[in-house]
């Protein structure tokens, strides 16, 4: 994995992915990843071979999903590609960073992080997927926010705050 304890989430990479959460590490794949929401009405396709998956466990996150995480991949500028209808939903965040999700205007599934063409990258979440099987977590993030009862793989890179 391309990413330290001081490096933002958007600048890091992972070209390698924990197997079987014991350490070891193979290179991952170029994949073709595709996805959408509940109704089918929005729908994603990605092609790329450098993402960051894990799971963020901040508040937002927890709220948006009605869950204890999101399980999330991070993608490279311009490997996103975008079908159908989406609406906004924008969070400024305390140290003033903006959260922009995206979800379908007919059913409501968030989908994807990240507005199409953000020269950041984007971030897809994993419920999403036509291939569930892709998402190989190698990373938590937002962890000091994670509910007890909330049980995380082994063998993850942990993060209490952002990697900045």
């Amino acid at each position: 994995m391309q990413c330290s304890p001081s490096a933002s989430l958007a600048k890091c990479s992972l070209s390698t992915s924990p197997v079987n959460g014991g350490g070891k590490e193979s290179a991952m794949p170029h994949v073709n990843i595709t996805g959408g929401c509940l109704c089918g009405a929005l729908r994603y396709e990605a092609g790329t071979q450098t993402t960051v998956m894990g799971y963020c466990c901040c508040d937002d996150c927890q709220k948006v999903s009605g869950s204890g995480f999101i399980p999330f991949i991070r993608l490279p500028p311009g490997a996103l590609k975008v079908s159908g209808e989406y609406r906004l939903n924008l969070k400024q965040q305390a140290d003033g960073r903006n959260s922009d999700r995206y979800h379908c205007v007919k059913c409501a599934s968030l989908v994807f992080g990240g507005a199409p063409g953000n020269p950041n990258g984007n971030t897809l979440y994993a419920g999403t997927l036509d291939d569930t099987a892709i998402f190989q977590p190698a990373m938590a993030i937002m962890t000091k926010f994670k509910p007890d009862w909330v049980l995380l793989p082994d063998g993850l890179k942990m993060f209490e705050g952002m990697p900045q």
